[in-house]
């Protein structure tokens, strides 16, 4: 019976070893949420002339709207895409252009928001709107793009350096760029309306929306 015992032990310790030893399948790793895909649209188009662009008259009257800046072109600056890719040359950006400056934490920058919205689907080739987001956080922007449909191109200035570089402080801020990306006109006169943009656009553009 002894004998029996001595045979059988190592029989049942190498089962109960073989139960002890067996790997047990490795969990899945948990998915990572995958990031929002961003509301605004890709910036590659800023570069390149709007197809139905008017060449800017000769001998225009540059307004006077911006003591020491009017006439002057777009800062030396580059600037980050919100949605990735290559950074933009703002002197490399072609006009006409309308750029809005804002930041989500503006109450007035929200309020107007929807109406460079509307100024961007009416621009038919002729102009470009175009954001920059200011001193905000990325998530902020993102909320807010979703929120109000903003899908125009948006350019990231965390920094300020585009307030900056044209002496101005002030949220929200709206810059019109000529057809040889000159400066003709800034605004910071508070929320901008439709017909207030309208009239903006034909006074230092030329243009009729």
């Amino acid at each position: 019976m002894r004998r029996f015992a001595y045979l059988l032990a190592p029989l049942l310790l190498a089962a109960a070893g073989c139960t002890a030893t067996t790997e047990q399948p490795e969990r899945p790793a948990p998915a990572t949420r995958a990031e929002r895909p961003s509301p605004f649209a890709d910036c590659t188009p800023l570069t390149v002339a709007p197809a139905a662009a008017s060449p800017t008259s000769p001998g225009k009257a540059v307004s006077p709207a911006l003591a020491g800046k009017a006439g002057d072109q777009l800062p030396d600056l580059t600037l980050n895409c919100f949605t990735g890719g290559t950074p933009v040359s703002l002197r490399d950006v072609k006009g006409p252009a309308v750029i809005n400056v804002w930041a989500s934490w503006c109450p007035p920058c929200r309020k107007e928001l929807p109406a460079f919205q509307r100024l961007s689907e009416r621009a038919d080739g002729r102009f470009q709107v175009i954001g920059v987001n200011s001193r905000d956080s990325r998530g902020g922007a993102q909320s807010i793009g979703e929120d109000y449909g903003v899908d125009f191109p948006m350019l990231l200035d965390q920094g300020d350096a585009f307030q900056r570089a044209l002496g101005r402080n002030a949220f929200p801020l709206t810059v019109l760029v000529d057809a040889d990306g000159r400066i003709r006109h800034t605004d910071a006169t508070g929320a901008l309306d439709d017909a207030r943009l309208a009239a903006l656009l034909q006074r230092h553009l030329g243009v009729r929306v």
